[in-house]
Order: C-alpha cells, then sequence, then structure tokens
C-alpha cells in the first residue's frame, strides 16, 4: 500500500519561495564568474604575422622617459612647470619619489591644478615626440572642509570655531583639497590584441600607429584614481604656498588593468548620481588596501552574505507580520533594538558617511519601528493632524513573561548605567567634539557598541525561565547568525572602527549561548510554527491499493 501525500497551499508556497531564492542566488553567482572572466580575460591574436595584428611598441625594447608636468588649465595652455624627470626610465622597475609642488596663485584662490604624465622616447621633448603617451588627471578635488572640534568643558577656541561657521567663510561651501599621491601604471607584458576583438575599455587608453604594412600600439599608460583616498587629502588655503606630491610606478598586467579600469567607471557612475568622493572612499578602500586574491574571497563571501540577508530579512518579517502574541519574546530587547538602530544611524548621519552605509542603515532603523509597534501593539489613530496613541492590553502568559523581562532588566540596569553615564563623562572632559548634539550621539553610538550585546542576554533570561525557545523566529535567527560569522571575516577585510569590529565578534558569543539553549530545550514539534506549519501532523492525504 502507498499512501499519497498532498501538502497545503502554505507548505507548497513556502517551498516554492525558498527553492526561488536559490534559484536566484545561484544564476547570480554564474552571472558574476561570467562577467568577472570576460573582464580580466582578452584573446590574443592567434596569428602574430597577420594583418589584424596590433603588437606592442615595447617589443623592439626602446628608451623611454618618463616626464611628469603641472598646468592650471587641463590643455595646458598658460604655461606649464616640469616636477619631475625620469630619463633612464626601466619599465619593470617600480619607484617612489616625493617632490614639493610650488602652488600657483589661482589654486591658492580655490582653484584647481593638473598632473599631465608623459612616456616618451629618451631625448626628446614631450611636446615634439610623435610617439609619446600620456594621460591628464586632477590633482585638487573640492570637498567640504572638516567642521573644527572645540572642548565643550574648557570652550576652547569656541570663538574660533563660530567665526568659521559663518556664512561666507569656507565652512558651508566646497574648498580645493590637494591629493598628496599620484600614481601610475603601465602594462609590462606585450600582448598582441587582435583587431577584431578589441576590448572596449582598453580602446581608449590605445595609441595606435602605422609601421609599414603592420599595426603597432604605443605604451598602455594608466593613472590609478582609485588609490586617492580621502585620509590622504590637504586643505588648501590661500597660505599654502608648497605641498608635498608622493609619484609611484609600478608594472600592472592587462587583465588586472581592464579591471581596474572598470572600478574606476563604476565610481565615476556613483559620483556622477550625485555621490560624493568622500562616499566612494569606503569603496576605493576594498580595492586599493586589498590583495586581489583577497578580494575575490571577499567577492565570493559576500554572495553568500547577500543570500543570508535576503533570507533573514524576508523570514523576520513573514513572522513579525503573523506574530500576534509576545509570549516568550522580550520586549525590552525589541525595543532597545530599535534605539541603538536609531542611534547607529544619527551617528553615521553625524560623521557624513557614505550613503552606501547610510541608507541600509536608515532602512533597518524604519523597521525596528515597525517591530516595536508590533510588539508592543501599537494602534495609531489620526484625529486631523493630531495622532492618538492606543496600547493592547496583555493576556496572562504575556504578562508572566514580562515579569521576567523586567527582572533581567532590574539586574542588567545595575552594571550597564553606571558604564554608559562613566564613558560619556570621560568623554566630555577629554575628547573633543563638534557639538553638544556630536557629543550625545557619539557617547550614545559607543554605549550601543560597547554594551549593546547585554541587552541581547534579557531574552536569554526569558528562555532559561521559560524552558523554552519555540517563541523565537529561528530560521531568521540563525540566517542572521551565519551572517555574524561571515562579518568576521569581513571585519579582517574591511576597514572600519576598533569598535565595529569588535562588535561583530562579541555577537557570536551571544549567538552561541542561544544555540546552546536549542540544544537544552527542544522544540515541541507538536506546535505550529510561524507559517502554521506543524511538524509533527500528519498530512492530509489519501490511500489507495495498487
Amino acid at each position: 500500500m502507498e499512501e499519497v501525500i498532498f501538502f497545503t497551499p502554505i507548505t507548497l508556497f513556502y517551498i516554492q519561495s525558498k527553492l526561488t531564492s536559490v534559484c536566484v542566488f545561484v544564476v547570480y553567482v554564474l552571472h558574476t564568474c561570467w562577467v568577472m572572466y570576460g573582464i580580466v580575460y582578452t584573446k590574443p591574436c592567434e596569428d602574430p604575422k597577420s594583418d589584424n595584428c596590433i603588437s606592442p611598441y615595447l617589443t623592439a625594447k626602446p628608451r623611454l622617459q618618463l616626464s611628469v608636468y603641472t598646468s592650471v588649465k587641463q590643455n595646458a595652455e598658460g604655461g606649464h612647470t616640469l616636477i619631475l624627470r625620469e630619463e633612464d626610465f626601466d619599465l619593470h622597475s617600480k619607484f617612489e619619489r616625493q617632490v614639493n609642488i610650488t602652488l600657483p596663485k589661482k589654486t591658492r584662490k580655490n582653484g584647481t591644478l593638473f598632473a599631465m604624465v608623459f612616456v616618451h622616447q629618451a631625448g626628446v621633448s614631450p611636446w615634439q615626440d610623435q610617439r609619446q603617451v600620456h594621460q591628464v588627471t586632477q590633482l585638487t578635488t573640492y570637498m567640504l572642509p572638516k567642521p573644527p572640534e572645540v572642548s565643550l568643558i574648557a570652550g576652547e577656541e569656541e570663538q574660533k570655531a563660530k567665526e568659521q561657521q559663518k556664512p561666507g567663510t569656507g565652512a558651508d561651501r566646497p574648498v580645493s583639497h590637494w591629493r598628496t599621491r599620484l600614481t601610475l601604471n603601465i602594462v609590462s607584458e606585450e600582448f598582441v590584441f587582435d583587431r577584431n576583438a578589441l576590448p572596449a575599455d582598453v580602446h581608449r587608453y590605445l595609441r595606435v600607429y602605422q609601421n609599414g604594412k603592420k599595426m603597432v600600439y604605443l605604451p598602455l599608460l594608466f593613472v590609478d584614481e582609485l588609490s586617492n583616498r580621502v585620509k590622504d587629502l590637504m586643505e588648501i588655503n590661500s597660505t599654502t604656498t608648497e605641498v608635498p606630491l608622493t609619484i609611484s610606478y609600478d608594472t600592472i598586467s592587462l587583465g588586472r588593468l581592464r579591471f581596474w579600469i572598470h572600478m574606476q567607471d563604476a565610481v565615476y557612475s556613483l559620483q556622477h548620481f550625485g555621490f560624493t568622493e568622500k562616499d566612494t572612499d569606503e569603496i576605493k578602500a576594498i580595492f586599493v588596501d586589498t590583495n586581489l586574491y583577497f578580494l575575490g574571497l571577499t567577492f565570493f563571501v559576500a554572495t553568500f552574505h547577500l543570500l543570508f540577508d535576503f533570507l533573514a530579512f524576508k523570514n523576520d518579517i513573514s513572522f513579525w507580520k503573523q506574530k500576534k502574541s509576545m509570549v516568550g519574546m522580550s520586549s525590552k530587547a525589541v525595543l532597545w533594538r530599535c534605539f541603538s538602530t536609531i542611534v547607529i544611524f544619527l551617528y553615521l548621519l553625524d560623521e557624513q558617511t557614505s550613503l552606501l552605509v547610510l541608507i541600509p542603515a536608515g532602512v533597518g532603523s524604519i523597521i525596528e519601528v515597525w517591530k516595536v509597534k508590533k510588539a508592543f501593539k501599537i494602534q495609531i489613530i489620526w484625529k486631523g493632524l493630531r495622532p492618538t496613541f492606543l496600547f493592547g492590553k496583555s493576556d496572562e502568559s504575556e504578562r508572566r513573561t514580562e515579569e521576567y523581562d523586567t527582572l533581567a532588566m532590574k539586574y542588567l540596569s545595575y552594571l550597564l548605567y553606571p558604564l554608559c553615564i562613566g564613558g560619556a563623562v570621560y568623554a566630555l572632559v577629554y575628547v573633543k567634539y563638534k557639538s553638544w548634539y556630536s557629543w550625545l550621539i557619539n557617547s550614545s553610538v559607543n554605549g550601543v557598541y560597547a554594551f549593546g550585546f547585554l541587552f541581547m542576554l534579557p531574552q536569554l533570561f526569558v528562555n532559561y525561565k521559560l524552558k523554552s525557545v519555540a517563541h523565537l523566529p529561528w530560521k531568521a535567527f540563525m540566517y542572521k547568525a551565519f551572517n555574524t560569522f561571515i562579518d568576521d571575516v569581513f571585519a579582517f577585510i574591511i576597514t572600519m572602527p576598533t569598535s565595529h569590529r569588535l562588535a561583530c565578534f562579541r555577537d557570536d558569543v551571544v549567538f552561541l549561548v542561544y544555540l546552546y539553549q536549542r540544544w537544552l530545550y527542544p522544540v515541541d514539534k507538536s506546535r505550529m510554527n510561524e507559517y502554521g506549519v506543524s511538524f509533527d501532523e500528519k498530512p492530509k492525504g489519501k490511500s489507495h491499493k495498487d
């Protein structure tokens, strides 16, 4: 006898959504790998003697010279100044030179300055050499000056800060900043291009001349804009007459060059959409401060992070959307998560953090506010423009959970409040801030980072008292746990504040305790889960004989 099982519509929808998510993820990973392969791989010319091939100029081993000039105009009109000359330029030897640049009067008055980099034949002026390659890049950029910080207790430089913040003094408008680094690269490999399969990204850097019946391309010169970081910028004012410049050179492979061009174009696209240089600085840090192979690992790990983020978000929203009772759930922990996410969002806003970080933090804050509304059964009734808040009543089981929750918070407050207040007072005395608001937000976010994980403990206490973990959203919880361990990997890869890096590791301990409670208090599988499915419920079906 065989038994035919008919799944309920809810179960079928749940399985279908899971399969769809996994399939989309697999397609996304395969597509990303294919795109990355297309970027780093270039089809060479099969027959180097063919007329369709473009041969490298470097095959003839010419004597080359590197010259760098500065000018206030991009086309060098109005004069140019030589700042570096490498007469015996060895293409395969990397170097770093420190030079001091005397700024023109126009640049000191919030103007710009350009660098013109030439690779040309040795002994021939780059302005007269017909076989020279050059790139023009901007050595200055415009940014808002950093707001002055003062001691809120001593009032040091307070008057000076107020004067700088007056309209028209420069604090409210972008000013010229000096880029202290200039990074140059040349493709050292003697690659033979196929004219019919020439990559579009390389085409704009390719300068070709006719040598008999053959086409020859000059050295591929590239100025690495990704290496220009905000931390290396120096503000220029009317009294700045001389600034330092570090000129570094190294070879680059063709595959890496194409990858760098695509990444650089992506950064430019973000800036055209309104992102400032500070907004895109963290993206640059990922590419510049990380080894290329380590960067590949980062992309691979990030795809799983994206999958778990999506699944955690989907299950978390589904859990809270259908949540009718707060039995076994710590309402204080929900309220704390809402408060901490809002504080972190305000802190990122005060620090003028990149929009790539700020927007997800803002969305997370809105979701946490919605959870608080569900947890405390808040109803909002509008009477004209004046809202009225109504709080729902708790049943006997919910009141019991609330008693345990309040008891846990009572014990926790004996440790937490003195630490937070002491840290805030210490920062007020010894640390400088832009304003009292900045001190308040920084003190709050430091408390969140340092002691925020303690607010996860009331839920552990409630679990201990109830001897159950069946009330928790375990699917969303486990996805978040996986992401926490992935964040540990990112903590070593991505540049971040030390407090945020430690916050990644401290959450691991709490998650391990949750897992121990999961083992200690087995879930009663006869109970309905958040999707209304009981695992021990016998499926409805029809049996028949063959």
